[in-house]
This record gives C-alpha cells, structure tokens and sequence, in this order.
C-alpha cells in the first residue's frame, strides 16, 4: 500500500540535506562549472528520487545513504581546495589548443576532442581562420575561450587558493623566483596566505585570506 506520510518525511528529509549541500558546498554547484559538480548533482538527486517511492528502504537507511554521500561530497572538495595534484586530478585545468595561429594536436587530443569537435567548438566561436588567433584554450568546463591578435592577453590567477598553478606561470613565460620577487614587493613571505593573485595590466594584483 502507497504510503503517503513516509514519502512526504523522505521528501523533507532530501529537500533539508540538498539545502544544507549547497551551503556547505557554495552556491556555484547549482551551475556546475566542472564534471565532478554534475555528478554530484546527479548521484544525489538519483539517490533522493530513487528513494522516495520505494518503500524497502526506511527513513533510517535513506538518512545514513544521504550522510554517506554527504561526506564524500564534501571530503572531495575540501581535497580539491587543499590538495593541488588531488584538485587537478578531478577538476583538470586550462588546455591551450591553439598558439599564436598553430593548432596544438597534442593538446587537442589531451582535452580528448577530435578535429571535428574542435572546428566546431572554433566555428562557434566566430573563428574560421587559425590565424586570426592568438590563443584558444579548452576551459575545465569544456567551453572555448578566444583570444585574438592584438586583444590583450587571457587573464589566469598564478595563485589559487594558496597554490601555485605552474601550468599558468608557464603560459607567462615566469618562473616561481620571478612570482616570489613580485609576492615579497606587496609584503608576502608565505604563498599559503595567498586566496587569489592574479597578473593584470602588469601588476600582479594579490588578494590575500585576511586583509592586513
């Protein structure tokens, strides 16, 4: 027999955990910016809908399964902040596919995109010839951005959450003694103190986790 209380208690239950997720977790993985935030969407609202109408499985279970899932979520992310080699390990990065009107074939098939797929996400994008571009990279949420001839330069953060991204000081052409000079200028021994820096209009701009 259909058992309308014990779906509206699973109901509530789903709605407070997702609620309490997306708190927890930030308000960016309602618009998931990489695959590992589209699973979690996914998994947990699998489990949630999966549960709901099937009524083998008791509030008790339903609450330890959501825990469980919870607790993976939110290990995972506290990993990929944390761990640099973890977060790329899941997240991936930036993927340059063309430099300065040359198609990187390498890379290409490192972002696992075929020629077809490539021309396509390009033609999106309003090119149709390489050589108008300076640079085009595979965003980690597989969206292209462009850069053409003479627009300046793409814009990364070198230091990410008090780690840095080696692959962005090598697109620079910097290396870490060049970032370190620049990081003691503005006061800053230590890159853990560091949220974001960024390079723009050739200062590196530095937002630190306290402000002092």
């Amino acid at each position: 027999m259909f058992n309308y209380s014990d779906v509206a208690i699973k109901l509530i239950i789903g709605f407070i955990f997702m609620t309490l997720l997306i708190n927890f977790t930030g308000k960016g993985n309602l618009a998931p910016t990489s695959a590992i935030d589209q699973v979690q969407n996914y998994v947990l609202g699998g489990i949630i809908g999966g549960v709901i109408y099937n009524s083998d499985i008791t509030v008790i279970q339903f609450l330890i399964v959501l825990l469980i899932w919870s607790l993976l979520i939110l290990v995972m992310r506290y990993l990929k902040i944390h761990v640099r080699p973890i977060g790329k390990m899941i997240d991936g990065g930036p993927i340059t596919i063309v430099r300065n009107g040359k198609l990187l074939v390498h890379n290409c098939l490192k972002a696992n995109l075929s020629a077809k797929e490539i021309d396509f996400k390009l033609r999106t994008a309003g090119v149709y010839t390489l050589d108008e571009v300076k640079r085009a990279i595979v965003e980690q949420n597989g969206s292209v951005t462009i850069l053409r001839r003479g627009e300046g330069s793409i814009r990364y953060p070198i230091i990410v959450d008090g780690q840095i991204d080696q692959d962005v000081l090598e697109l620079m052409d910097h290396d870490e003694n060049w970032l370190m000079a620049e990081l003691e200028k503005q006061g800053v021994t230590n890159i853990r103190d560091v949220y974001m820096a960024k390079y723009e209009d050739h200062v590196l701009k530095v937002t630190r986790y306290a402000h002092q």
